[in-house]
Parts: structure tokens; C-alpha cells; sequence
């Protein structure tokens, strides 16, 4: 079954604090990892955390649907989302 990928308007911008070549990465790992296998936790992508999740998107959706709520690169214990460092 494959799902259907939303950005919130949030993540939207977040994409535009992302070089190039970056976005162009995580599109196409986007792509091919979750629309099939999204709840799968990688090295590279997490779940967040209870309370972070945003239902208000998919709600009555007639498939199942994807939610990015965030965007953001992570070095070692550092992770910058929408250009600003967040505490880990």
C-alpha cells in the first residue's frame, strides 16, 4: 500500500533553508522510503515524539497519509531545523 506524502507549511519552509543538492536527497528518499515504509526508524528519520504530531492534516482522508512536520539535518548532537538550532 503506498502513501501519500503532505508537507506541513512549516516543513515547506524548512526545504528552503536546505542547499540544492540536500533537497534533492531528501525528495528522492522521500520518494522511495515513505510512501512504502514509513513508520520504519532509520539512522536518518525519526518519529516524533507525543504531543509533536500535527492529525489535523489527515483527518477524514480517504488514504493513508504521510505527514512531514519537520525538516532538518542533523550533525552528531547537533540539529539545525529551518536554519536555527534545536536542542536535542
Amino acid at each position: 500500500m503506498a502513501y501519500r506524502i503532505r508537507f506541513s507549511d512549516a516543513a515547506g519552509e524548512h526545504l528552503v533553508s536546505l542547499t540544492a543538492r540536500d533537497r534533492a536527497t531528501l525528495l528522492d528518499r522521500i520518494g522511495r522510503q515513505l510512501t512504502h515504509q514509513p513508520t520504519v526508524e532509520t539512522r536518518n528519520r525519526k518519529r516524533m515524539g507525543p504531543g509533536q504530531e500535527d492529525a489535523r492534516c489527515c483527518l477524514g482522508a480517504p488514504e493513508p497519509v504521510v505527514v512531514i512536520v519537520a525538516v532538518g539535518i542533523k550533525v552528531r548532537e547537533r540539529i539545525t531545523i529551518g536554519g536555527k538550532d534545536i536542542k536535542p
